[in-house]
């Protein structure tokens, strides 16, 4: 049946049973192709039902559909006529992981990061208002997702509009690691309140069957609501709330759906799924299976970057009872999962909330705590402006253990952490470093949890090349490392870029800097060697504008030196989706890059 389905109007042709068959099809599918490709499972096989629900209720493209994130849209994606090229998910050239709207004309609006989905889709709804347009406007959202900031300023915008906007609250009490906060013990209140579910369902076959009674049927919900569930919400915001129903009974998805359909202000719809929905192992451990690795990963014993991370926080909490962690939801990704077990009471998962994230390290840090804030350098984004404003500008002791810099594979430009030497680099008040490797990143974690001021230390995705790395030493802040000698060329290397340079120095005899610090540089040194070498190179992984080299460029200018510089890093545009390998050859950040760059 799966291979019939070309675009949304084939699956309106069959009947509930066929519909049931198509989401076992789809679940079946999703397990096989996910293993061979790696992607984000669990989520996916937790949306099967209501993606199918809602292409069978709705019509996109003339009506919208926004996943928030997009990595749970795999099921859209295959009945928006995708599937022959859902091999290539994740590839470079081929699918994206998320929706994306130079992909399909049904990816009504590109997501990748979260609580994005209400804001976008009420901008729809009212755009199609002031088009005289009929077209409807959906938001599905999860639970996970709901804890963000920014879900709650558009449910205050929404509530005072009278847009035709429905939002699905997808419930499954999970975002990658088990939710967190008033917010999750909220819906589960009203995930157990039965009755009132019982009510509501009946409700809407009663407006659909009746709708001269509405204004009654909805003062007997308000009066019924009131004597079972405390004030709900949603209803208190503007919003009208429907359920909780089964996430995965399509017979009743689809009723609902539809009687939803026919209203024309803003509306919530909650149902419940399970994470990891028909693939018992996924269902049992959710968090792991959240994304997964193709089947044929090599296997390895050597560390992560993240797992550097977590070991050092477990290391020094212990003897340092004021480091406190802080993760705005990516425990787990972040190897912090052991530490929060260990050392609940120096734990805090914020949720998906990283701007409260940053100014609540700030908070921690007015009274003598030493903060760590372990985030993304894509979410980093997310919360620039409390950077600035809450920390830097107070001068305030917090440290930031920025993961996944740099080019990020598979996830693309979503996730790419292509921006944060640029962004960071121009915050007074602020040192950023760049280790080389595991040990010496340990080091620097050491230097920056021992020095003041706002230290953030920038490490990328994947495995070290060192497996031992743990260290009490500290590297002086601000100081560059020659690890190579040579004549006449001189390459300065930030990050893991060194051993490609060292590679490369070797075959030009150049002379290679581990320059380790990108802020503030070793002034000295650079100034020492561009006078003593006929050409410079400088590489990187994040954006050649405003990036590393470019610091080394602006103070060659404030120096009236005029030895060529040639900046290798991260064109102006945004980056391609593939493996990490594939994307350092893509844009030369390897050692033929620097060869050519030589010559």
């Amino acid at each position: 049946m799966l291979d019939s389905i070309k675009s949304p109007a084939d699956i309106k042709q069959l009947d509930i049973d066929q519909l049931q068959s198509l989401a076992d099809e789809i679940r079946t599918f999703l397990i096989s192709n996910v293993q061979k490709t790696g992607g984000h499972l669990a989520p996916n096989l937790g949306t099967v039902e209501i993606s199918i629900a809602m292409h069978y209720v709705f019509n996109t493209p003339h009506d919208s559909i926004i996943f928030d994130v997009g990595h749970q849209a795999y099921t859209h994606k295959i009945l928006t006529g995708r599937l022959d090229k859902m091999s290539t998910l994740r590839q470079k050239g081929g699918l994206s992981g998320f929706t994306k709207r130079s992909e399909s004309e049904h990816d009504s609006f590109g997501t990748g990061h979260s609580s994005t989905s209400i804001s976008g889709a009420l901008g729809i709804a009212i755009a199609n208002s002031i088009n005289n347009s009929d077209d409807k406007s959906i938001a599905i959202i999860g639970d996970g997702a709901l804890t963000g900031g920014m879900s709650f300023e558009a449910l205050n915008h929404a509530g005072d509009s009278d847009a035709d906007l429905l939002i699905i609250l997808n419930d499954n009490d999970m975002s990658i690691s088990k939710n967190v906060g008033a917010m999750n013990k909220y819906l589960t209140k009203l995930m157990s309140g039965k009755a009132y579910s019982t009510v509501k369902t009946r409700s809407l076959k009663l407006l659909e069957n009746v709708p001269l009674i509405h204004e009654f049927a909805r003062r007997s919900e308000e009066h019924l609501k009131g004597m079972i569930l405390p004030g709900t919400l949603f209803e208190e915001l503007g919003v009208d709330y429907f359920g909780p129903i089964d996430g995965h009974d399509l017979p009743l998805l689809i009723k609902t759906l539809q009687n939803l359909k026919s209203q024309n202000k803003p509306r919530l719809l909650h149902i419940i799924t399970k994470k990891g929905y028909g693939l018992e192992t996924a269902e049992n451990d959710p968090c792991k299976f959240h994304g997964i690795s193709p089947a044929n990963s090599n296997s390895t014993d050597l560390p992560s970057y993240s797992d550097v991370f977590g070991k050092w926080l477990l290391d020094n909490a212990e003897k340092n009872k004021d480091l406190m962690a802080i993760t705005p939801a990516m425990c787990t990704g972040s190897g912090m999962s052991e530490f929060e077990d260990k050392f609940p009471e120096q734990y805090f998962d914020v949720g998906i909330a990283e701007q409260h994230a940053i100014t609540f390290a700030g908070g921690l840090a007015t009274k003598g705590l030493k903060p760590i804030v372990s985030i993304y350098s894509t979410f980093l984004q997310r919360g620039y402006d409390q950077l600035i404003h809450d920390i830097a500008l107070q001068d305030l002791n917090v440290m930031f253990a920025i993961d996944r810099a740099g080019l990020v594979g598979s996830d693309g430009a979503t996730h790419a952490g292509s921006f944060d030497l640029s962004f960071l680099r121009c915050i007074p008040n602020l040192t950023i470093m760049a280790p080389s490797n595991s040990k010496q990143m340990y080091q620097m974690l050491n230097s920056a949890f021992l020095n003041d001021g706002l230290m953030c230390v920038r490490y990328p995705r994947g495995l070290s090349d060192i497996k031992d790395y743990t260290s009490d030493k500290t590297i002086e802040i601000g100081k560059a490392e020659i690890v190579l000698d040579g004549k006449d060329m001189a390459i300065f290397a930030f990050g893991t870029m060194l051993n490609s340079a060292i590679k490369a120095g070797k075959e030009l005899g150049a002379t290679v800097v581990d320059m380790r610090f990108v802020k503030p540089l070793d002034e000295e040194l650079v100034i020492k060697l561009a006078n003593s070498h006929s050409n410079l190179i400088s590489i990187e992984d994040n954006a050649i504008k405003g990036g590393a080299g470019s610091a080394i460029s602006e103070l060659l200018h404030q120096q009236n030196i005029n030895t060529p510089l040639h900046i290798l890093g991260l064109p102006d545009e945004f980056t391609e989706q593939g493996s990490q390998q594939e994307l350092y050859d893509l844009y030369s950040l390897n050692s033929r890059g620097i060869i050519n760059a030589a010559s």
